[in-house]
């Protein structure tokens, strides 16, 4: 059964930061549902788990608090809430994996994605069990396995395939700054027979993107002129004023719906506040779900 969702991403805070830190973190997804108008209609945290990339990261990455624990304090917190995660599965052997995996789906943890190396390594390094091995292997153990989709990057038709071939019944795209979604599913639709659910990923961008740039480097791919597009947009839409920047973004979410609503791929939508959840931020994302939710209001 496809997840249906709207999914709110919860990066597990600093581990320095202490227990009462993450409470606070459920308590702002209470209080800004509750003023935006989104009280009830969150069906998932999305929880990525986080590992160490790149030197030039533009926020130093310090040890984050483990995705199971988070999702183990702050569940009680949020009623009604569901859980899913992003899992790395190239540093385990099948083993501990296993322990790993069903330790999460006992903790209710509905959907996970497996996800590998960062990008500081080749695939296939990191001794353990690669993603695409992932989503067979332990396909009696999680029903909801998900892949991650980046429709910009090169050769990705023949990739995400591939996982649907290996057994993902979901995709999650990375942060979309662009309608490149709309043509990727289009061709999908065309060529394979696999609907995959797909969790359409949307990121707020604060003004403070201007001075900082992590959303630019997160979605990095050099030499691409497609991400260098998108990266441009969100530089854009940073330096705009906060009503520009809202219209920018539902353009976008509205081309993308548009696009791929009746492709036959059941649809979620994931919404990410890479700087830290915000007022500003749920008040975009209610505005895009006032045009298209993947549940009733």
């Amino acid at each position: 059964m496809p997840l249906n969702t709207i999914a709110l991403e919860l990066v597990p805070p600093n581990a320095e930061l202490g227990h009462e830190h993450a409470l606070d973190e459920a308590r702002k997804v209470l209080e800004f549902s509750k003023s935006s108008g989104l009280e009830g209609r969150i069906g998932h945290v999305m929880i990525p788990g986080m590992i160490e990339e790149d030197g030039d990261r533009p926020i130093e990455m310090k040890p984050k608090m483990d995705v199971l624990d988070f999702w183990t304090l702050i569940k009680p917190q949020l009623p009604g809430v569901r859980g899913l995660c992003t899992q790395v599965t190239a540093f385990m052997d099948e083993p501990t994996l296993q322990q790993r995996l069903a330790a999460l789906v006992s903790a209710d943890v509905e959907g996970i994605a497996f996800v590998g190396v960062p990008r500081t390594m080749s695939d296939g390094e990191g001794g353990g069990v690669a993603p695409t091995d992932a989503l067979t292997i332990y396909n009696q153990l999680v029903a909801n396995r998900g892949a991650i989709l980046i429709p910009t990057r090169d050769g990705e038709q023949g990739r995400f395939t591939f996982k649907c071939n290996q057994g993902a019944t979901y995709g999650m795209t990375q942060l979309l700054y662009s309608d490149a979604i709309v043509g990727f599913l289009q061709e999908l639709a065309k060529n394979t027979d696999h609907r995959p659910e797909i969790l359409l990923s949307f990121g707020f961008v604060p003004k403070v993107e201007t001075r900082v740039g992590l959303i630019r480097w997160l979605i990095q791919d050099q030499g691409n002129a497609a991400v260098a597009a998108e990266q441009e947009f969100v530089a854009k839409m940073a330096s705009v004023e906060p009503s520009e920047k809202r219209r920018l973004m539902v353009d976008l979410y509205k081309r993308v719906i548009d696009g791929v609503a009746d492709l036959g791929f059941p649809l979620s939508v994931h919404f990410e506040a890479a700087y830290g959840l915000s007022a500003p931020a749920f008040d975009t994302f209610a505005e895009l779900l006032a045009y298209w939710s993947p549940t009733p209001a």
